[in-house]
């Protein structure tokens, strides 16, 4: 769950932002007051913030929306991943709170090779700094190796051991996505992407270096999920109060066990479905089933598209 923001008419003037609405939707969410689209979910699933907009970007000291949101989260202990790459979230009213929340961090750190191409922002051994201190202080930190090309391979596999020493827990890998289509990719679902021959090997090598220094490693690339420690790349395998969601498509379709509760049967609980059709009438079809008949459907009429997706098929 992004923090909301309002930009005005001069879209390009980050300083004219204003906060609505947000901590009281996170704490309508947080007492499990869900909406048409997380209807299918009636448990405390973790919540994923900072996936669509950073909650630590320099804005943030005078918004101080995102300081909002850990104060809630502190008061209610309720699990959740935090990604970031702004330095502000080791200031220290800002590490007061997160001592006392139930959270996972986070960093967005490739390699110093990219401080080139994310000017403003932190460089590569400010953020390796910032993971030595959060990983006193939160329950995990996780390494954000994304979005990974494979120039700068060795750069990162020199940097595994650092990792370890500044105590991070693990890695999760994910390769570069383009919009368009570019000479030796490959067109996965609406990206262009790297073929799997080119990132395997280099997921297995950085994979193998993380075991060696006792760190997790967690394969954001859908197409090879399976080679993570656990399918779930957001680094919460087996930390207590931290329960994800294992009846999803990219789960079935590997062949895991996975059952539905109860409650993702219930008719109407599929409305989180509705961005992937866009046909005339569909929310009204929608709202008639259930999250659990619409995944059955999407795998029945789309088997070979998830196949592909998934990395089950070239």
């Amino acid at each position: 769950m992004s923090v909301n923001i309002v930009l005005h008419k001069e879209r390009k003037n980050i300083s004219h932002v204003k906060k609505y609405g947000t901590v009281q939707s996170l704490r309508y969410f947080i007492e499990g007051k869900r909406t048409q689209e997380t209807a299918w979910c009636d448990w405390d699933i973790p919540i994923h913030w900072g996936g669509m907009s950073d909650p630590f970007q320099p804005i943030e000291k005078t918004v101080k929306a995102s300081y909002e949101c850990l104060q809630l989260f502190a008061e209610t202990k309720y699990p959740f991943v935090v990604s970031t790459k702004g330095k502000l979230i080791i200031e220290p009213e800002y590490i007061e709170l997160l001592e006392k929340c139930h959270c996972v961090v986070q960093i967005s750190m490739v390699c110093s090779a990219y401080d080139k191409l994310e000017l403003g922002a932190p460089c590569y051994e400010q953020r390796l700094h910032m993971a030595e201190i959060l990983s006193k202080k939160v329950q995990r930190v996780i390494v954000r190796i994304q979005p990974y090309m494979p120039e700068v391979f060795h750069e990162v596999m020199n940097n595994i051991p650092k990792l370890a020493k500044a105590g991070v827990y693990g890695v999760v890998v994910e390769g570069m996505k383009f919009f368009k289509n570019k000479k030796g990719m490959v067109k996965v679902g609406a990206d262009t992407c790297y073929p799997l021959q080119v990132l395997r090997p280099q997921f297995e090598a950085i994979r193998a270096e993380c075991h060696k220094y006792g760190m997790k490693f967690y394969a954001g690339e859908n197409r090879l999920r399976t080679m993570g420690d656990d399918m779930c790349c957001c680094g919460i395998d087996g930390l207590e109060g931290f329960q994800g969601n294992d009846y999803n498509i990219c789960m079935i379709i590997n062949g895991k066990n996975t059952k539905p509760t109860e409650k993702m049967k219930q008719i109407g609980t599929g409305m989180c479905y509705q961005s992937l059709y866009q046909s005339a009438g569909v929310n009204k079809k929608i709202k008639q089933q259930s999250f659990y008949g619409i995944t059955q459907e999407e795998l029945r009429n789309k088997t070979d598209y998830y196949k592909r997706f998934f990395g089950l098929k070239i």
